[in-house]
C-alpha cells in the first residue's frame, strides 16, 4: 500500500499482558481507535512500542496484527533499530515479506556512526529494498544528526522518501523544505513541536500521546492544513501538558497511564520498565486528569479532510 508520507501517524505502544506475552486483545482496540480518529499510517515497533524488548518473532506478529486490523485502509510501518547493517537489511526484508508497508529507520545502534558511515549505512538499507523509508533524525537520543548535506546524497535512493525530524529545532522544518520541496517528506517527530512544525511547513507529525488521545491529535493537524489555526491552538494548549509527558525518560510508562485513563490501553510495561510509582506516578497521573476534566468538544474535523481534497 501507497504511504503518503503526511498527516498523523502514530508510534503505537506495545500492549503486554501480565505474564509478559503480547495482549493482542487491547492491541486491536487501540489501533481501531487511531484508525477510527483518522490517522494516516500506523507505526509499530518504535521507542514506544517497547522494541529493544521485542522479539524478532514478536515484531513479525505486530506487522500481521496491524495489516489484518486496518484491512488495508492504511499503510503500516515498522521502525528498524539495529546495531548492524546486516541484521537492518535482514528486519527490512522480513518487514516487507509480513506486510509492512514502508520503514523507519534509525542509524546503527549502539555505535557512534561518523557521517560517511551513517550515509552508507541507511543507503545499503534503502538499496536492499523497494519498500518507502522514513530517515529518523534524532541527536538528542541517538548522538547522530542526518544533516541537510547528508541527505542530498541520501536521496539519490528514490525509496528514501521522508524524515522523522526530532533534532528540536524547529527551523529544521523550514531548511529542509527550502531546500529539497516535496521531495522529502517532513513529519515532525517531537510531541510538544507538533502545531509548531506543522505551521511552519511539516507534512506530517510522528505522535506518541496521540495512542491515548488520538481524535484531538487529528483535529490539531486537521484544522492547521485546513486554515484554521485558532481552533486548533485552542485544542493544542489544552494538550500541551499532556504532551510534556512524551518528553522524558519515562515516556512509555506516563503514555500508557494515559492510554488507560482514555479506554484504550494499560500500563503493563515489559521489564527492565517498572510501572511508575510514588510521586512521580501521582504527579503524572495528575496531569492526566486535568486534562481529562476539560476535556475539549472537537469539530467534525474529518469534513475538513474531504474539503481539501
Amino acid at each position: 500500500m501507497q504511504v503518503k508520507w503526511e498527516g498523523i501517524m502514530p508510534a503505537v505502544t506495545t500492549k503486554f499482558n501480565e505474564d509478559d506475552s503480547l495482549d493482542l486483545e487491547m492491541f486491536e482496540v487501540n489501533i481501531k481507535a487511531q484508525q477510527e480518529a483518522g490517522v494516516s499510517a500506523i507505526i509499530l515497533g518504535g521507542t514506544l512500542g517497547e522494541a529493544s524488548t521485542l522479539t524478532d518473532q514478536e515484531k513479525v506478529t505486530l506487522i500481521q496484527e496491524t495489516v489484518r486490523i486496518v484491512k488495508g485502509q492504511i499503510p503500516v510501518i515498522i521502525n528498524v533499530a539495529e546495531q548492524t547493517t546486516k541484521a537492518a537489511v535482514h528486519a527490512v526484508a522480513v518487514a516487507e515479506q509480513h506486510g509492512a508497508s514502508g520503514i523507519m529507520l534509525l542509524p546503527p545502534m549502539r555505535y557512534r556512526a561518523n557521517d560517511r558511515e551513517t550515509v552508507t549505512f541507511f543507503k545499503i538499507v534503502a538499496n536492499s529494498t523497494t519498500l518507502p523509508i522514513m530517515i529518523y533524525n534524532n541527536p538528542v537520543d541517538y548522538n547522530i544528526e542526518v544533516t541537510p548535506e547528508m541527505f542530498e546524497e541520501l536521496l539519490e535512493c528514490e525509496n528514501i522518501k521522508a524524515v522523522k525530524e526530532s533534532t528540536r529545532n524547529i527551523s529544521n522544518v523550514s531548511i529542509l523544505k527550502n531546500k529539497f520541496g516535496d521531495r522529502l517528506k517532513v513529519l515532525t517527530g517531537v510531541d510538544t513541536l507538533g502545531l509548531e512544525s506543522i505551521l511552519m511547513g511539516a507534512d506530517g507529525w510522528v505522535a506518541g500521546l496521540v495512542c491515548a488521545f488520538p481524535r484531538e491529535t487529528v483535529a490539531i493537524y486537521e484544522l492547521a492544513k485546513a486554515g484554521r489555526h485558532q481552533e486548533a491552538l485552542a485544542i493544542y494548549r489544552w494538550f500541551l501538558p499532556l504532551l510534556e509527558l512524551d518528553i522524558t525518560p519515562q515516556l512509555v510508562q506516563n503514555i500508557k497511564l494515559a492510554e488507560v485513563a482514555t479506554g484504550i490501553g494499560t500500563e503493563t510495561v515489559r521489564a527492565p520498565r517498572l510501572a511508575l510509582v510514588g510521586e512521580e506516578r501521582k504527579r503524572v497521573l495528575g496531569v492526566i486528569e486535568e486534562g481529562l476534566k476539560s476535556r475539549p468538544e472537537l469539530p467534525d474535523y474529518m469534513t475538513l479532510r474531504v474539503t481539501a481534497l
